[in-house]
């Protein structure tokens, strides 16, 4: 077997860079964890876990997750409107991802 040369390589084309393209960004792993953990979460309910991130930027994460397919918004018609998020199959295959990376936190957290 021929050793591989970084020359003839581009990361662009990897898997690793195409899962990194759609959970790349600063709260988008923390909402895949959130549903992961409590499975439908509800809008406001997900603004006050996540403390730190703002309604926009919530809202524009959400769509974008759900744009590429890894979680599920359902709307229901009434008055205050409820809206609730929850992970779509393709959102549920990264959970293996998620559990490696809280089980390594647990054993290196200093």
């Amino acid at each position: 077997m021929s050793e591989r040369c970084i020359a003839n390589e581009c990361l662009d084309t990897t898997g690793f860079s195409y899962t990194l393209s759609l959970i790349n960004g600063k709260y988008k792993m923390t909402i895949l964890y959130t549903l992961m953990e409590f499975e439908i979460v509800r809008f406001n309910e997900m603004k006050k876990y996540i403390s730190n991130i703002s309604y926009k930027t919530l809202s524009a994460t959400l769509k974008e997750l759900e744009a590429d397919q890894l979680i599920h918004r359902k709307e229901y018609p009434q008055i205050p409107p409820k809206v609730e998020y929850s992970l779509t199959e393709r959102g549920k295959s990264l959970i293996p991802i998620l559990d490696g990376m809280c089980e390594w936190g647990d054993k290196n957290r200093l």
